[in-house]
């Protein structure tokens, strides 16, 4: 008997958003997965790809993390009886001991929570949160020197083997 390959081919890739701006204002320190607590129109429209976040950030209130000024645009086709807040703040499933250890890691040492990527993990959506520190000028300017620099050592080497 033949054996029937069991596993699945995916169509689609599983991110959903990325912050792109994040990489440019912050140096990330640690990143960590988080699920979020969304609404069932929220969950429609990511599938859509309707999502927002580049001017997002995670704040600590009540020793909970929340994900705020994400906008999800709702849907046209939308229920009627659901009122749908596109900007309200969504809710991070965190461990407790990771929340305590980023609670501590904000309130000492001055860092921040970033949200870099939105992403499908099976059939759940999980937001990669970034423990950084902000970047001066002078480092933005470094990261831009290096990125140029590699580009153009990639040009040269391409070229050198023709």
């Amino acid at each position: 008997m033949a054996k029937k390959n069991s596993k699945k081919s995916k169509s689609t890739s599983t991110t959903i958003a990325l912050n792109k701006k994040a990489k440019h204002e912050y140096k990330f320190l640690e990143k960590i997965e988080a699920g979020l607590v969304l609404q069932g129109w929220e969950v429609k429209s990511l599938r859509e790809g309707k999502v927002n976040l580049t001017d997002c950030y995670v704040i600590i209130q009540r020793d909970e993390a929340y994900l705020v000024a994400c906008n999800i645009t709702p849907l046209s086709v939308a229920s009627t009886h659901v009122i749908c807040e596109p900007m309200r703040p969504r809710k991070l499933l965190l461990h407790r001991r990771e929340l305590d250890r980023l609670i501590g890691q904000v309130e000492r040492s001055g860092h921040t929570l970033v949200p870099v990527a939105l992403y499908w993990s099976k059939s759940n959506v999980k937001l990669e949160v970034a423990l950084a520190q902000g970047k001066q000028l002078h480092d933005k300017r470094q990261d831009s020197k290096e990125r140029d620099w590699q580009r153009e050592k990639s040009r040269v080497m391409k070229g050198s083997l023709r």
